[in-house]
């Protein structure tokens, strides 16, 4: 048989162990995923009820052959079933299919009210970091407002999640590098039990870390190619400028402080004061590592951008000596090894996008599936906290996937990141 052309079987010739395809809807079946491996009779009985007489199943990720047409007549007995148990197997089906359903409208009614979040503080990060010079009191008003309540979000629910922008209300135009600054500061602040206090200093530095970029030219800023010797060290003096600003308009001193500190390195080779990680504030320590992860995710260039994990591997191994390593190692804890924005592949075989991490169970994240049977506006979700025996196998670059997936999954060219705990209290509701 030709590699990659479909293997079909009748229904009556499943068995346990083999790995078959439901040419299905999602809401048709009551499996989580439409292709898996059989594990047990109940699971031939429920796909016997779908209504199914054929279906494709994978040989090479099958454990054993499918039955023969002689193997069924000698089976029919042993694996004929009662009326009765028949009719506890098709209410069965039915409950799973409702309950899915239901499960998918909380995930997707929690996205939305996410993003509605996001597109507002977009909104308010651009404004006031754009206008603190000409409005300073109105900026620090605005980012006072939304800093507050993302502190009390990340200090006083139990469980958040860290969600990665990919639905249908927010496009790559409402990206905010402040205000995923923030928002990954102050998930790091949740993991090392930060003050109310510091976190709410820490929240109000990283929305106007770069305000001193208001003085650098564009030409610089948002040159694709890199900088020579002299635009380098034109563009180091906006870290310089920023705290002077911050100063002007009357933010605290210790915000200045750590806008100043912001592009030390642990190892004394930053800017501006060559400082040495004893000698900086443990909150600019903290942005300078959200800050150069944001940076290698979304890059002016996007041909240099990395993913997630790549970012992510890439500071590990090559900026220990310059970051706090402790804080460091508390990012990655806190996204995960296939953090929000990571494109991956599942055990099952099915690609997805990483759309958001609870920090208590990294490994478990949510994703978003690609299934060309779904409406692209309301995509499949699996909660893999609820799917022991599915894994996520291998993280890809956008450029790996099939055309098709890649039209269907339509990852963004620029990773937003909010918090969201109502996703997984609308989760935990459903379960």
């Amino acid at each position: 048989m030709p590699i990659n052309q479909p293997s079909f079987i009748e229904v009556d010739q499943l068995c346990v162990g083999l790995y078959v395809h439901l040419d299905l809807g999602w809401m048709d079946h009551p499996f989580t995923l439409s292709n898996f491996k059989i594990k047990d009779e109940e699971q031939i009985s429920k796909i016997k009820k779908t209504g199914l007489k054929k279906l494709r199943y994978d040989p090479n990720r099958s454990d054993c052959e499918p039955f023969t047409l002689s193997n069924i007549t000698a089976k029919s007995t042993e694996a004929s079933i009662t009326m009765n148990e028949a009719a506890i197997i098709a209410n069965d089906v039915t409950h799973v299919i409702v309950s899915k359903v239901e499960r998918l409208k909380h995930l997707h009614n929690a996205i939305d009210e996410n993003e509605k979040k996001f597109v507002i503080a977009s909104d308010i990060a651009r404004q006031a970091t754009r206008n603190i010079l000409t409005a300073p009191q109105t900026s620090i008003e605005q980012a006072t407002l939304i800093v507050n309540e993302m502190v009390d979000t990340a200090l006083t629910e139990g469980d958040i999640a860290i969600h990665a922008l990919n639905g249908n209300r927010s496009s790559d135009s409402n990206y905010q590098h402040s205000l995923n600054v923030t928002v990954l500061a102050l998930i790091m602040a949740k993991s090392i039990e930060m003050t109310k206090e510091d976190a709410s200093l820490l929240g109000m530095a990283a929305i106007f870390h770069d305000i001193g970029k208001a003085e650098i030219t564009d030409k610089i800023l948002m040159k694709k190619e890199p900088l020579t010797k002299s635009e380098q060290s034109y563009f180091e003096q906006h870290s310089e400028i920023g705290a002077r600003m911050a100063k002007e308009v009357g933010l605290p001193v210790r915000i200045a402080q750590i806008i100043l500190q912001h592009h030390e390195h642990a190892d004394g080779t930053g800017y501006p004061k060559h400082l040495k990680a004893e000698q900086t504030d443990m909150l600019a320590r903290l942005i300078a590592i959200v800050n150069g992860y944001d940076n290698l995710c979304n890059p002016n260039n996007q041909a240099l951008a990395k993913t997630p994990y790549e970012a992510l591997a890439h500071m590990y191994a090559n900026q220990r000596s310059k970051l706090d390593e402790s804080l460091l190692k508390r990012l990655i804890k806190s996204l995960g090894i296939y953090p929000p924005g990571s494109i991956v592949q599942l055990s099952s075989g099915v690609y997805a996008i990483v759309i958001s991490v609870n920090p208590n169970k990294p490994l478990r994240p949510f994703v978003m599936l690609h299934d060309p049977l779904a409406s692209r506006r309301e995509p499949l979700i699996l909660d893999l906290r609820d799917e022991p025996s599915v894994n996520i196998s291998i993280c890809l670059r956008p450029n790996q996937l099939p055309a098709d997936v890649l039209e269907y999954l339509n990852p963004r060219k620029r990773i937003s990141y909010f918090m969201d705990a109502d996703l997984l209290k609308n989760e935990a509701d459903t379960i």
